[in-house]
C-alpha cells in the first residue's frame, strides 16, 4: 500500500471514529435526558449537562433563523475546504501523519456538529419538559439546516465566590470552566492545538537545521 493510500485510510479511520462516537453520545443524551438535566460523573467537577445551542462551539449561540442557516452553510464550506486542502496536500506528498490526524480531527468535528444542524431538527422533537423522541409521527422541531447542536460535557472546575476584600470583584460569583461542549468540539480543539504544535515545533526544528548548515 502506498503512503498516499495509507493517509487516506487514516483520514477515514480518524474522521469516521470521531463522527460515530460523537453521534452515539449525542443521540444517547438526546433520547435519555431533558434539556437542563444534569448527571454527575466525577463529583461536581465533571457533569453531563444537556443543553442545546444554535450551532457555535462551546455553547455559544448564533441567533435567528438566518443566522442558523448561515452558520450551517459556513460549516459545509469549512469542512469541504479542510478536506480539499488535506487531500491536495497528500497528493503533493506534503502531508505528515501528524497533519493528517490534526486536519482529520478538525474536519470530523465540523461534520459532527453539522449533522446536528442539518438533521436533528428533522428527526427529533423538542427536549423541553420531556425526553425527545426519534422520528416522531408529527415530525421534528425544525427545518433542514436549522437544528440545534447537542452539548453535554461540563467541567465547572472552580465554582466559588471572590473574597469580599478583593477590589472590583469582591463578593461576586466566579466559575471556571463554564463552557459546555461536545465530542465534536473537543476534536476540533485537539486538532487545532496539534496543528499549532506541529507548525511551531517542526518549523523551529527546520529553521535550526538550516542555520546549522549555514554556519
Amino acid at each position: 500500500m502506498t503512503k498516499e493510500k495509507k493517509q487516506y485510510w487514516l483520514i477515514a479511520l480518524v474522521a469516521g471514529s470521531v463522527i460515530i462516537i460523537d453521534q452515539i453520545i449525542k443521540i444517547a443524551v438526546k433520547t435519555t435526558m431533558q434539556i437542563g438535566q444534569s448527571i454527575p460523573v466525577f463529583g461536581s467537577w465533571f457533569q453531563l449537562l444537556f443543553v442545546e445551542n444554535e450551532g457555535m462551539a462551546f455553547g455559544m449561540a448564533f441567533g435567528g433563523s438566518a443566522g442558523k442557516l448561515m452558520l450551517s452553510l459556513f460549516r459545509i464550506l469549512a469542512a469541504a475546504a479542510v478536506l480539499w486542502y488535506l487531500i491536495s496536500q497528500i497528493k503533493k506528498g506534503k502531508c505528515s501523519t501528524g497533519v493528517v490526524v490534526s486536519l482529520s480531527l478538525i474536519f470530523a468535528g465540523a461534520i459532527g456538529n453539522l449533522i446536528d444542524c442539518a438533521f436533528y431538527g428533522l428527526i427529533f422533537d423538542e427536549s423541553y419538559y420531556h425526553v425527545a423522541r426519534l422520528f416522531p409521527p408529527e415530525g421534528g422541531y425544525e427545518r433542514f439546516l436549522h437544528g440545534r447542536v447537542v452539548d453535554m460535557f461540563y467541567f465547572p472546575i472552580i465554582d466559588t465566590t471572590w473574597p469580599d476584600w478583593l477590589p472590583i470583584w469582591g463578593g461576586q460569583h466566579f466559575l471556571f470552566f463554564n463552557a459546555i461542549f461536545n465530542f465534536a468540539d473537543a476534536a476540533i480543539t485537539i486538532g487545532v492545538i496539534l496543528l499549532l504544535f506541529i507548525a511551531f515545533f517542526f518549523n523551529k526544528k527546520d529553521s535550526e537545521s538550516v542555520a546549522e548548515k549555514i554556519n
